[in-house]
């Protein structure tokens, strides 16, 4: 059988993770495939849950780091070597930036048949400054000429890698959604919602508006939080602001809180009553979503959020900046509301308009499901992906490149 040699950055809490996952274990045993990664960041919390739950072992290289470093890199790109050498793959597909780049050098190197990688997002804005954003591309263009094709999770994604940074042909680049496994989403939400209000001590009558991710600069928390103040002025509902995850701006934003005059509370800080929770992470995103009554997203940068596909299947109306993927994973102004970057008020106002208006909240809640359950399940990524597979095979097998 053909063999697939799969290389992620590392194991966080991630549609990435989940994308590695499923496709390492669901497309056994017509391929097979030996998954690896490097060590998670301190910064994240691990996913571990999500590969012990599908039996699956990865191999893990810890000099694979998110940062940039000669040494470590040179070192994962040999370990990699080594093993295609062992393994003998007849594909190397990589998922986001440093797996991509030692992963796609190593298979070119060893002469792989088939040579893929995924974006998940991309850093050519909102990341970085014009030179290091530059440096960046050029890299992706002569790292894409030595694939033989390009997987992008979006439409829009694949205009952006094509059309506007110029990573590669349109040609080149194949668009194959993510998938998840969705059906917890619609188990025993009830049940759920009311295990989750009571652990974080919720009344009935307030409205919780949840954002979901990492807390880093690129997913705009201060847009949340001025959002959450505006909201508690101008409405005449009782709120809950609640952010679920964690990270490296996690003081930066506690701080924001206090300069806003939010009162907020914290696992290591009891403040019952206040109008701003953090979390941290919560494994079980399917009862943090059966908790909340609305889901936000405030990026300045997304590839396809996992947060707002989740929200759909549980059946949560969402208030999002539009940026990225997020269009191609949302149905505007049927399941989501959408702001334009850089307006702020906009973005206030939709929020508060759904939080005033339960009807469009209940609209919202019903079209979700019916959007996301047959374009994001796991099993037609799965199907998509052996699809590909097979047909470049084919072609390298025929001398097709």
């Amino acid at each position: 059988m053909p063999k697939v040699l799969r290389i992620i950055n590392r194991f966080n809490l991630g549609g990435p993770t989940y994308n590695v996952s499923y496709l390492s274990r669901y497309l056994a045993p017509e391929f097979e495939t030996l998954l690896i990664g490097g060590e998670k960041d301190s910064t994240e919390d691990s996913s571990e849950h999500i590969l012990e739950q599908l039996d699956l072992k990865p191999t893990i290289i810890p000099e694979m780091k998110r940062e940039i470093n000669l040494h470590d890199d040179r070192a994962a790109y040999l370990k990699i070597k080594k093993l295609i050498h062992e393994f003998k793959p007849d594909i190397v597909h990589t998922h986001a930036s440093k797996a991509g780049t030692l992963g796609r050098l190593a298979a070119d190197a060893c002469n792989v048949p088939v040579i893929l990688h995924t974006f998940h997002g991309h850093v050519f804005h909102s990341y970085f400054g014009k030179t290091k954003t530059m440096f960046y591309k050029n890299i992706e263009r002569y790292l894409a000429s030595k694939s033989t094709a390009i997987i992008a999770i979006s439409d829009l994604q694949k205009k952006e890698l094509s059309e506007i940074h110029k990573i590669c042909n349109p040609g080149k680049i194949e668009v194959i959604p993510l998938g998840f496994d969705l059906g917890k989403f619609r188990d025993r939400m009830d049940e759920k919602r009311a295990e989750f209000r009571k652990t974080y001590q919720i009344e009935d009558d307030e409205l919780v508006i949840m954002i979901i991710g990492r807390l880093v600069p690129v997913k705009n928390h201060r847009l949340f939080l001025e959002a959450i103040r505006y909201v508690q002025q101008n409405s005449t509902r009782r709120i809950r602001g609640m952010i679920v995850g964690d990270g490296e701006e996690r003081a930066r934003i506690e701080n924001m809180a206090t300069e806003l005059g939010l009162e907020y509370d914290t696992p290591s800080r009891s403040n019952p009553g206040a109008v701003l929770t953090f979390t941290s992470w919560i494994h079980d995103a399917d009862k943090a979503c059966a908790g909340a009554d609305i889901i936000t997203l405030c990026s300045l940068n997304e590839g396809t959020p996992v947060s707002l596909i989740e929200a759909q299947a549980a059946g949560k109306p969402i208030v999002s900046t539009n940026t990225g993927g997020i269009a191609n994973v949302v149905l505007p102004d049927i399941t989501a509301s959408l702001s334009e970057p850089g307006n702020p008020d906009d973005f206030f106002m939709k929020l508060l308009d759904l939080v005033q208006n339960e009807q469009r909240r209940a609209d919202m809640s019903r079209a979700g499901w019916e959007h996301v359950k047959s374009s994001f399940h796991y099993t037609r990524l799965v199907e998509d992906m052996r699809k590909l597979y097979s047909r470049l095979l084919l072609s390298a097998k025929e001398g097709i490149r």
